[in-house]
């Protein structure tokens, strides 16, 4: 098969060397982080002396400013995403680490640098900064710099949100590099074919949603293992994230726990409050799908590790070049620009899929501002999730595409928009497979795929908000120990399941993590917005019919250019501190419970 003359190659690792040939050991890449570092340290001493913008005559000399500050951004993103990439692909990679350390000291004077150039915007009489504004190097960036100068007026003064930064290089962000590390060297080990196995995290991950029930019994069990033997290192980690950022945050006047979260994701605690009501209210649907699962495999409730368990046909393995094909061509049949995309990506080698050790768990997208490229990273396991999983990845990676040509700020959209073109094709992708499933067996297996991401986004994503602010409350009186740790996770995790499990994941806080992703705090909620966001979105952009596409691509273009309530008002025509919106969008999600609930009550899942 072939588009647009580009030969299809579904190999399933990636090219690196088209940005910066050698890997680690790329003088391209030693000469540009050297220039990033010095460039880098330039700007924060030319910014950190400049005194505020006092006429509207030096309106230009000042857009000049941002341009260089923009330019300066793109060429960290082009490096951290290179070394991101380096560093995933193969944990063992100290020359990557090395460079990676060196990266982040740039960051911090590059951040400083912005803090200086906000305050001074701060400063600025409304009319000079409308003027500035008005200039063309500002062109279509005056959102983004309207936010900067109304959050630079929430802060500490430039001076000590820079000394800030350059602290959290070794601190901060110094914690969350030591749990990436543990997680990168974690052993799993579990025996298979009477010899004893050690797997890392991704594989073992990949191994939970294994058809027998023994084999992901064992896995989970020596999964908690393994995280029980790094347990106070990783609970230091976590306590000291938190604790920076306690300080960070009362040093900044602020009490709200979810100001900083809330400010990313350029939405209001309203926003968020609706859809978690439209959240708690689903939770007796969700029990009805746990509980018709847990008969189909035969126990009394589901664990933790049967959640992901596939059922029906979905034991089958999937080739990689099978599901490749597969989401090439029903992305193209309902947006062939997406479809399009989506086959140089794979042409190009833009991905990596390999299954094999010493990569880092879970999947992502990074994106490369320069080359206006993008890479997908995930450990492909050949189920129907995995295909999901790659449907998923390649949206982030068609998001970036999009606003691609648009200019550096305008194409800096929030986490919880991130996940709506992401969620779009991973919809459309299980939508085209259970559209063709064979039998009921297939179809049972397809909607278990759909109603576990239900779960998942619903129950899990809503676990791990319930445990994080708990924790963070807690945690302004101290330290907690590991067992701590354990128990509020327990808790957070039966409140959000609805007590349905039998068996949970109290050594979760030490898995995950996301919870110590430094970039950006409270890493769950937008999970959970962007997916019924997204399902929202699809819902009401289905009944534009020929139109969608187009549509599509418009709401996408204004991600980075508005607020989350402003973009589903002008695009969606919802009102999004309203709850119409989410619970028309959880209807979205569990729409297959009742289908599913008949399947498996007539037996298409069983033997």
């Amino acid at each position: 098969m072939r588009m647009d003359g580009l030969p299809v190659e579904y190999r399933p690792t990636w090219d690196l060397d088209s940005i910066f040939p050698g890997g680690s050991a790329s003088p391209q890449l030693a000469e540009a982080v050297a220039r990033l570092e010095e460039d880098a340290l330039a700007m924060r001493e030319r910014f950190g002396a400049l005194e505020p913008p006092r006429d509207a005559g030096e309106a230009a000399a000042w857009a000049a400013r941002i341009a260089d500050l923009c330019e300066l951004f793109d060429r960290f993103g082009q490096v951290a995403a290179f070394l991101g990439c380096l560093m995933a692909q193969d944990v063992r990679d100290e020359r990557a680490r090395s460079l990676f350390g060196r990266v982040a000291q740039a960051a911090a004077s590059l951040e400083a640098a912005a803090a200086g150039l906000d305050a001074r915007l701060a400063e600025a009489p409304d009319e000079v900064f409308a003027a500035i504004l008005a200039e063309p190097a500002s062109a279509g960036q005056a959102f983004a710099l309207a936010e900067r100068r109304r959050l630079a007026r929430e802060r500490m003064r430039p001076e000590f949100e820079a000394l800030a930064g350059d602290l959290a290089v070794d601190g901060y962000h110094g914690w969350g590099t030591l749990r990436d590390r543990i997680a990168g060297r974690l052993e799993v080990r579990v025996e298979e074919g009477g010899e004893v196995r050690r797997l890392s995290a991704a594989q073992a991950e990949n191994r939970m949603e294994h058809p027998d029930r023994a084999v992901r019994q064992a896995v989970f069990a020596a999964w908690e293992e393994a995280w029980g033997r790094e347990a106070d290192l990783v609970a230091d980690a976590l306590n000291h994230l938190a604790g920076f950022r306690l300080n960070l945050y009362r040093h900044r006047g602020w009490d709200e726990l979810l100001k900083e979260p809330l400010a990313q994701n350029r939405m209001t605690r309203a926003t968020l409050d609706a859809m978690w009501e439209a959240v708690d209210l689903a939770r007796p649907r969700l029990r009805r799908y746990l509980a018709a699962k847990a008969r189909l495999l035969g126990v009394p409730a589901l664990a933790w590790f049967d959640v992901p368990a596939p059922v029906g046909q979905g034991g089958r393995p999937i080739p990689y070049a099978e599901a490749a094909t597969f989401v090439v061509r029903h992305l193209g049949e309902v947006h062939p620009a997406l479809g399009r995309f989506a086959e140089e990506a794979f042409a190009r080698r833009w991905i990596e899929a390999e299954d094999r050790p010493g990569k880092e768990p879970g999947g992502f997208c990074t994106t490369f501002p320069l080359t206006r490229e993008s890479r997908v990273f995930l450990t492909y396991g050949g189920t129907i999730g995995g295909v999901g999983t790659l449907a998923h990845e390649l949206g982030h990676a068609y998001h970036a595409h999009v606003v691609r040509e648009l200019p550096t700020l305008a194409r800096d959209y929030p986490m919880a928009l991130a996940e709506t073109a992401s969620t779009f094709a991973e919809s459309v992708v299980r939508d085209a497979a259970l559209a063709q499933a064979a039998d009921d067996a297939e179809r049972l297996s397809l909607l278990d795929d759909r109603l576990a991401s239900a779960a998942q986004f619903l129950m899990n994503i809503r676990a791990r908000f319930l445990f994080e602010t708990r924790f963070y409350e807690a945690r302004r009186l101290g330290p907690l120990t590991p067992a701590e740790l354990d128990e509020l996770m327990l808790a957070a995790q039966r409140e959000a399941y609805a007590e349905a499990l039998s068996v949970y994941h109290p050594r979760f806080w030490a898995a995950k993590g996301h919870f110590y992703i430094t970039g950006a705090p409270f890493y769950n909620f937008p999970y959970t917005f962007g997916y019924l966001f997204s399902l929202g979105a699809y819902r009401r952009l289905r009944e534009k019919g020929a139109g969608l596409a187009d549509a599509y691509d418009a709401l996408l273009l204004d991600t980075g250019r508005m607020t989350v309530e402003e973009l589903a008002r002008r695009h969606l025509g919802a009102e999004l501190a309203e709850p119409d919106f989410w619970r028309e969008a959880v209807d979205e999600a569990l729409a297959d419970l009742p289908a599913y609930e008949a399947l498996a009550a007539a037996g298409a899942g069983r033997p």
